[in-house]
C-alpha cells in the first residue's frame, strides 16, 4: 500500500520545545505556596523500626510536619504498573506501604519531612533519630534461600515465585540429540539512569479532589494505585503527566506518588513536591533483575536445535513490584527465539534485601537473550560452524506457529535480518581480516559475534491483563485536528507517529494534527500507558479506528450539506474534499470545517471518540552483529563495528525509528560492558548509587552505530507495524560476549565484561 505520511521522517512536534528549553517538565511547573517533602530512609538493610525521635528534627526552622509510618494510611498496595485484574488470583501482590516500620532494604522509606524549603527538609531528615531492631540481611538469592534465613516477607520463605513450564518431550529431545551443550550464566543488577529523576507534586484542588502531577509512564494506572493506597475511590484522584525526561520502565512503578499525596493530605491539601536525588533514584526506585541461568540445548545431526532446558533464579529485591512476571517473560523469550518443540523452563524469583527490581526496557528478555545466545554461540564455536549461519538455520520463519505461545508468526523475518546484516556488515570479509590480524598480533585479538531476539508487540498472550486503548479526535474550525490519547509520550516519539497515522487516514498534512503536551486522566481517554513496546501497535489501532470514524463523519456530513453528492463517493486528499474516482477538487476541508461549526441549520461539530481491545500480538525480530578488539594485556574491549537490523514491520517514521534503535544499542552496549549496581557486603548499603561511580558510556564512549530495517507488512498491525522500542537493547550484550569469545577463545559467562573480568579469564 502506498502511503503519503506513513513511512516519512516527519519532525517531532515537540522537538523544538525540548531543544530550546521551552518544554515544561514536572519540576518546571510553577506552584504557589509550594512546600517541599523529603523521605526519611532506613540506615539498615533489614529489620524493624522500634522508635522515632523527632525532637531535634522538629526544631529545624521551616519544618512544617514530620510523618512516620504511624501517621499514614495502612493499606498495602502494589506499585507495579499493570492494568487492574478483576480476577484476584492473578492480581499483583500488594506488599508496599506508603511508609513502613518493617525495613526490607537499605534506604527503605520509613517517614518524611514537610518543610518550607528543600534545604530545611534535607536538614531535618538527617536529624530524625531512629532506633532499629536489626536482622540478618541477604544480598543474593542464594543467601536469602539458605536454611533458617529470616523472611523478608512473612510466610514466603523469601520465595516470591517458583514455576515450571514444559512443552513437548524435553527428556526425549536430549536423549535423541547428536550434540548437547550446557553452561551457567549470570546477568547483573543495573539502573535505568533516565535524565529526569522521579518527581511529583501533590495537592487538593478546588473540587476537593486530589491532584498528582507526576513524571509517570502510567497516569491512568497511577490513579488506580493511589486509590488502593488510600482506600479511596479512583475518581477522587486526578493524575497529570507533563513532558517526561525518560523512564525506561522505572516510571512504570508508582514509587513516590503515594508518598507525596500523603504529605499533602497531612498539611490540609497544600501543594507539596517530592523529587528524588540521583542517589535516591539508584538506591530506592527500581532496578533490572539480576538473573542466574543454567542453560542446556539439544542439537540434532543437521545442526537444528531441538530442545531447550533452562533454569532461572531471579533477584527481586525487597518488594514484589513486577515480580515473577519478569523471569517468565525471559522464559518466553528463550522459547520464541528458536521455536523449539521441546522446551522446559524452571524459574524462581527470590526476595533479597536490595532495591526492588521492576520493569526495565526489555523486561526479562535482555537477561535470557544473553544466556541463550551465549550458549548457542558456544555450540557453534565448538562444532566448528559459523555462528551467523547457525542462527539463520535455527530462527523461525513467517508462517510458523510458536510452540510456546501458540501465536502464528504472520511475519517473522529474523532470518532475513541476519542475511541482510551479513551483507551490510561484510561478515565474511571481516572473518578473513580478523584471522589475518590475529595471526599477526599477540597482544590484541579480534572477533565477531551475533545476538538475536524475537519480541512481542504488547503484553499478549502471556499477561492476564486487558490490552486496550482509546483515542479522541476533534475536527477544528480550520480543518486541523486535535488528537487526545491516553498513550503516554515519554520521549520515544509516540505522539508523533500516532499523529502521522491520523494525518494519513484523514488525508491532511501531518502538521495539522495537534497532540497534547500533557496526559491528564480527567481528559485523556483510557490507555494503560507506555510499556511493552505496545503504543504504535495497540494505541495505533485506537488512533486508526478514530481516524476512520472521523473521516466517515466528515464525508457523510458533507453529503448532508450538499445532497447532490449523496450517491457519489468522496474522499479527502491533501486537505481538500474531492471526488474519489477522479480526484477533482470540490472544497477545502478548512472551509467546510468552519461551516460545520457555524451553519445555522446544519452545523454539527464533528468528533470521534473510540476505545479498542487488542487481542492479537505480532513478533518483531532483532539481530546484532559486532566486531570487537580485545587488548589481552589489559582486558579492554573496543567495539570496532556494530550493526542492528530489525524486522519491525512497516516503519512509520524512519528517523525516529533509527533514533530508537541507536538509543537502545547504546544502552545494550553499556549493559554488556560496564554497568552494575554494587552493594556493601557488611551493611547492605549501595556503593555506587551515583553517576560518578556507576559507569555508563558518554557520547565519547559509544562507537558509531549502524542501523538497518527489514519491512514486512504485518497483517495484525494497524499499518503493518510491529514493536521496536525495547528490542534494540536486548541483543548487543550477547553479541559482544560472543565476539569476545571468538577473539580470545574463552567463553564469557557473565556481564558486564569489564577489563578486570576479561583479564581474569585470560590469566586463569
Amino acid at each position: 500500500m502506498d502511503f503519503k505520511v506513513i513511512g516519512t521522517s516527519q519532525t517531532r512536534w515537540d522537538a523544538e520545545a525540548k531543544v530550546t528549553g521551552k518544554a515544561e517538565y514536572t519540576r518546571d511547573i510553577p506552584m504557589h505556596n509550594l512546600l517541599h517533602g523529603k523521605v526519611v530512609r532506613s540506615k539498615i538493610a533489614h529489620g524493624r523500626v522500634i522508635n522515632y525521635n523527632l525532637e531535634e528534627a522538629l526544631k529545624v526552622p521551616g519544618v512544617i510536619k514530620i510523618l512516620t509510618a504511624d501517621d499514614v494510611p495502612d493499606y498495602p498496595y502494589s506499585t507495579a504498573g499493570h492494568p487492574h485484574r478483576l480476577d484476584v488470583t492473578v492480581q499483583d501482590k500488594k506488599d508496599t506501604n506508603i511508609f513502613t516500620r518493617r525495613v526490607r532494604y537499605y534506604g527503605d522509606a520509613i517517614g518524611a519531612v514537610i518543610a518550607e524549603t528543600e534545604l530545611a527538609a534535607e536538614e531535618a531528615i538527617n536529624k530524625v533519630i531512629v532506633e532499629y531492631e536489626e536482622w540478618p540481611f541477604y544480598l543474593t538469592p542464594k543467601e536469602a534461600l539458605m536454611d533458617g534465613a529470616k523472611e523478608i516477607h512473612d510466610g514466603t520463605g523469601n520465595l516470591l515465585g517458583d514455576t515450571k513450564n514444559e512443552t513437548g518431550n524435553v527428556d526425549k529431545a536430549f536423549k535423541d540429540a547428536k550434540y548437547i551443550f550446557e553452561d551457567e550464566y549470570h546477568t547483573q543488577t543495573v539502573q535505568h539512569c533516565h535524565m529526569e529523576t522521579m518527581v511529583a507534586y501533590g495537592y487538593q484542588d478546588v473540587d476537593k479532589r486530589w491532584v498528582c502531577i507526576s513524571s509517570t509512564q502510567i497516569p491512568h494506572i497511577c490513579r488506580h494505585i493511589l486509590g488502593d493506597a488510600f482506600n479511596m475511590p479512583f475518581g477522587k484522584f486526578r493524575v497529570i503527566k507533563p513532558f517526561i525526561g525518560g523512564g525506561f520502565g522505572n516510571k512504570q512503578d508508582i514509587v513516590i506518588e503515594p508518598m507525596v499525596m500523603a504529605m499533602s493530605m497531612a498539611v490540609g491539601g497544600k501543594p507539596v513536591v517530592l523529587e528524588l536525588t540521583r542517589e535516591e533514584l539508584f538506591a530506592t526506585s527500581r532496578v533490572r533483575h539480576a538473573i542466574d541461568y543454567k542453560m542446556k540445548i539439544a542439537i540434532d545431526e543437521n545442526y537444528i536445535i531441538t530442545g531447550i532446558d533452562m533454569e532461572a533464579i531471579s533477584q527481586n529485591g525487597g518488594y514484589t513490584s513486577h515480580g515473577h512476571a519478569v523471569a517468565l517473560v525471559g522464559e518466553e523469550c528463550a522459547h520464541l527465539l528458536y521455536n523449539v518443540p521441546n522446551f522446559r523452563g524452571h524459574s524462581k524469583t527470590v526476595y533479597t534485601n536490595t532495591a526492588a527490581a521492576g520493569a526495565m526496557r526489555g523486561y526479562g528478555t535482555p537477561q535470557a537473550a544473553f544466556a541463550l545466545n551465549s550458549l548457542v554461540g558456544k555450540a557453534a564455536r565448538e562444532l566448528g560452524i559459523d555462528q551467523l549461519e547457525f542462527q539463520i538455520k535455527n530462527v523461525p520463519r513467517s508462517g510458523e506457529t510458536s510452540y510456546g505461545t501458540n501465536v502464528k508468526f504472520f511475519t517473522n523475518e529474523l532470518a532475513e535480518c541476519l542475511i541482510v546484516g551479513k551483507d551490510k556488515f561484510e561478515w565474511n570479509k571481516k572473518i578473513e581480516y580478523n584471522n589475518k590480524f590475529n595471526k599477526e598480533n599477540i597482544d590484541r585479538k579480534r572477533g565477531l559475534g551475533v545476538g538475536t531476539l524475537i519480541y512481542a508487540s504488547n503484553t499478549k498472550p502471556h499477561s492476564p491483563t486487558i490490552e486496550n486503548s482509546g483515542c479522541r479526535l476533534v475536527l477544528n474550525q480550520d480543518g486541523s485536528v486535535k488528537m487526545m490519547i491516553g498513550a503516554t509520550e515519554i520521549g520515544q516519539g509516540s505522539d508523533t507517529v500516532l499523529a502521522q497515522m491520523v494525518a494519513e487516514i484523514l488525508g491532511i498534512d501531518y502538521d495539522k494534527v495537534y497532540a497534547d503536551k500533557i496526559t491528564d486522566t480527567d481528559v485523556a481517554p483510557f490507555d494503560p500507558g507506555s510499556f511493552a513496546s505496545r503504543q504504535t501497535y495497540v494505541s495505533g489501532m485506537a488512533v486508526k479506528k478514530a481516524s476512520e470514524e472521523l473521516k466517515e463523519k466528515i464525508l457523510v456530513s458533507y453529503k448532508l450539506f450538499y445532497p447532490i453528492y449523496k450517491e457519489i463517493d468522496l474522499d479527502i486528499i491533501d486537505n481538500n474534499i474531492v471526488l474519489k474516482k477522479s480526484g477533482e477538487f470540490i472544497e477545502s476541508l478548512a472551509d467546510f470545517s468552519l461551516r460545520t461549526y457555524y451553519d445555522m441549520h446544519k452545523g454539527n461539530c464533528l468528533t470521534s471518540d473510540v476505545s479498542i481491545v487488542c487481542n492479537t500480538t505480532a513478533y518483531s525480530g532483532t539481530a546484532t552483529l559486532v566486531n570487537v578488539e580485545v587488548d589481552t594485556k589489559t582486558g579492554k574491549i573496543e567495539i570496532l563495528d556494530i550493526l542492528n537490523v530489525h524486522d519491525s514491520g512497516k516503519i512509520i517514521n524512519p528517523i525516529l525509528a533509527s533514533g530508537q534503535v541507536e538509543g537502545g544499542m547504546a544502552m545494550g552496549i553499556a549493559y554488556g560492558l560496564g554497568e552494575e549496581m554494587l552493594y556493601d557486603q557488611k551493611t547492605g548499603k549501595p556503593l555506587n548509587n551515583n553517576l560518578l561511580d556507576y559507569k555508563i558510556p558518554t557520547c565519547m564512549d559509544v562507537p558509531d552505530l549502524q542501523v538497518g530495517f527489514v519491512e514486512p507488512n504485518d497483517p495484525t498491525g494497524p499499518f503493518g507495524n510491529k514493536s521496536l522500542g525495547e528490542p534494540p537493547l536486548c541483543t548487543p550484550a550477547p553479541a559482544i560476549s560472543n565476539a569476545v569469545a571468538n577473539a580470545i577463545g574463552i567463553e564469557m559467562k557473565s556481564i558486564p565484561l569489564t577489563p578486570q573480568k576479561v583479564l581474569e579469564a585470560l590469566t586463569k
